[in-house]
């Protein structure tokens, strides 16, 4: 994630006329002639543990710090005493007895009458339906045979008790206990108390609640409606973990998958990246629990359909922070790391990694094609690492495509140096990463058309248009961005033989934990919604089409001219001709669609809008759908069609032909 480059207005007046043509526009579709396949995995998410996107967001457990590994072992957390009960807690340490997962609270209770223990204040709350099922769960060794009972309560934003359950008759050595309750209300600030009656003391750990109504309703799974929006978008691949938080702000707290799998009481949290990365948004109590790892990304990736694509530490922390490196000598761990990582997703299970994923519920393979060194590396440190990685993956495993970075701008001397290099060391894609203003975006849309078809090819990892919006965060998912988006995709999907993948940054973000803006999907305990970028996103993923067809204006492609952005596709799969249309100009336009090569049936053509009253508008949680695709109606005659694309508007052509 990096600033903003700002475009000045000069280029702005440029790029957009507002003065309307004397008649009206012909555009010729050439159906008959596909110039390039779009690849299956063309549109794709990019998901990074940002904005709360895991813990508190799509990893649906509601208990902060349940392990008490925080750097402030009971943050999230509050003693609780009731009536005349005392007791003490006290945070031991295990050491090298239990090196991912140290601590654990002890407690010495006095409560036979009321009672003590502990409330967790949950990621801002938890948010809690009525009805629903949810599912409390707890380590717990009481190896003094202390008879003491636990009383587990869900109370509102007000205090007042809306769900409860009951546990006892523990026992020594540690042991898994749980129990399930009926929630009695909504409410999006409930917070749990742990409460224990009689006298005594014993041992705590993993303290635990969970939504019964998770995806696929997995115990421990991921939160539904997120999921659902992501579903919905049909990617063709998942990008994860990062990101920025590939890399780390230092080596010592990258990103490492190993920590990230097996039982879930193993896997080591670490502090998150974002924690305090901006002053201006510091989340002290961010940190990375690793409930959603590496096995459960490539489940989702499975669930959506989508193609995996790790991104993997290659021996650099980030280089706007430390800028550590590991010496080359010592990089041989990294390798291995992505070594092993293809046996953990492909491996056959007699192996070691192979047989861990199997006993993790997923004997067969996850058919990882592709992974990417690195997130936003550059200079000569990075090529000579990247050279040494590719060596390693090529010889063991040559069917695995490797991601090269490009750096975090999309030009420059890092830029144009790493791109020399990896064209020269016959890579398979660059990611190219690009947060500009929408003019950059208009202006950018023909970056592609002379770039060489015979190189690596592209991977427009991360991009989104910057708007200043308003105070509101969601404000910078506006109209005027997602435009200037849809119309740069017109060129991402016409140079198809080039640009072979792409997403959008970030995926997730919790309206009230939020470190960066725009984001595609914003949500808070309760609600999610689907930003007008996400509708841009969805238009292009879910009528991507089979292999790209010329569409042109006298001649010559439709990039710019008269604020106007198209490409095409045909679907060879269900006969159809999809076309993208963008007016950025805020004057109407009406264009003639001739359809040459094929013979169209009138009877179906469908069509959908997306618009705006204002340029300044965006959806919230209260009104998430104020800006969405709308379908309308297209004269159509022969092989001809007419349509008027209104000012500042975005349009989806559906046509069937023979």
């Amino acid at each position: 994630m990096r600033a903003i480059q700002i475009i000045s207005f000069a280029l702005c007046c440029v790029v957009f006329s507002q003065k309307a043509p004397a008649q009206n526009i012909t555009f010729n579709v050439q159906a008959n002639k596909p110039i390039a396949e779009v690849q299956p995995a063309m549109w794709g998410i990019f998901f990074e543990d940002i904005n709360f996107a895991a813990d508190g967001g799509l990893y649906a457990e509601l208990v902060k710090n349940r392990s008490f590994e925080f750097f402030s072992p009971l943050m999230g957390w509050k003693e609780v005493k009731n009536e005349n009960a005392t007791g003490k807690i006290l945070i031991e340490n295990r050491g090298t007895a239990s090196e991912n997962n140290p601590r654990f609270a002890h407690l010495i209770v006095d409560a036979s009458i009321g009672s003590f223990g502990i409330s967790n204040e949950g990621f801002r709350g938890m948010g809690v339906k009525e009805g629903e099922e949810y599912n409390f769960s707890i380590l717990i060794r009481n190896d003094q045979n202390s008879p003491v009972s636990l009383f587990v309560e869900l109370v509102n934003s007000e205090g007042n008790k809306i769900g409860e359950c009951k546990l006892d008759n523990f026992t020594p050595g540690w042991k898994k206990y749980s129990a399930s309750f009926i929630c009695k209300a909504t409410n999006a600030k409930a917070k749990l108390n742990v409460l224990f009656q009689g006298k005594g003391a014993l041992d705590i750990d993993m303290v635990s609640l969970f939504p019964h109504n998770t995806w696929k309703n997995r115990p421990n799974g991921l939160r539904s409606d997120l999921v659902q929006l992501l579903y919905d978008l049909k990617p063709g691949f998942i990008r994860f973990p990062g990101g920025c938080i590939v890399e780390g702000r230092d080596l010592a707290n990258r990103y490492q998958w190993k920590n990230t799998v097996g039982k879930v009481e193993d896997r080591k949290l670490i502090v998150n990246r974002w924690n305090t990365e901006f002053s201006h948004r510091s989340a002290p109590d961010y940190f990375q629990s690793y409930g959603l790892g590496f096995y459960e990304y490539f489940q989702l990736a499975e669930d959506l359909g989508a193609e995996p694509l790790p991104i993997i530490n290659c021996g650099m922390a980030c280089q706007y922070n430390t800028g550590e490196v590991v010496p080359i000598n010592q990089l041989d761990p990294y390798i291995q790391d992505m070594l092993d990582l293809v046996e953990f997703a492909n491996g056959d299970v007699t192996t070691k990694w192979g047989k861990l994923r199997a006993e993790m519920g997923h004997p067969t393979p996850f058919n990882l094609k592709m992974m990417g060194v690195g997130n936003e590396q550059w200079d000569e440190q990075y090529i000579e690492r990247y050279k040494l990685v590719a060596k390693a993956l090529n010889e063991k495993y040559p069917n695995v495509k490797l991601i090269a970075s490009s750096g975090p701008s999309p030009d420059g001397d890092r830029f144009d140096y790493l791109w020399k290099q990896l064209r020269g060391l016959g890579g398979d894609f660059v990611d190219e990463h690009y947060y500009q203003s929408p003019e950059w975006f208009y202006k950018n849309a023909s970056r592609y058309d002379n770039y060489d078809t015979k190189g690596p090819k592209v991977f427009a990892g991360e991009y989104a248009s910057h708007t200043k919006g308003g105070t509101a965060p969601e404000s910078r998912n506006n109209w005027e961005a997602a435009l200037s988006e849809a119309a740069l995709m017109t060129g991402l999907e016409r140079n198809a033989a080039v640009v072979q993948m792409a997403s959008y940054a970030p995926l997730l973000a919790h309206v009230d934990a939020w470190q960066w803006n725009p984001n595609l999907i914003w949500f808070d305990n309760l609600r999610s919604f689907g930003t007008v970028n996400y509708y841009v996103q969805k238009a292009f993923a879910n009528n991507k089409g089979t292999n790209v067809v010329p569409v042109l204006r006298d001649n010559q492609i439709i990039e710019g001219k008269d604020s106007l952005f198209a490409s095409a596709v045909i679907d060879k799969k269900t006969n159809e001709l999809i076309m993208k249309l963008v007016n950025a100009n805020s004057s109407s336009k009406t264009v003639d669609i001739s359809v040459q090569g094929v013979s169209i049936n009138a009877k179906f053509v469908t069509a959908e809008v997306l618009q705006a009253e204002s340029m300044a508008d965006y959806n919230t949680l209260d009104f998430p759908f104020k800006i969405k695709p709308k379908a309308i109606s297209i004269k159509a005659s022969g092989k001809n069609l007419a349509l008027t694309l209104n000012g500042h508007s975005f349009y989806v052509l559906k046509v069937k032909y023979k």
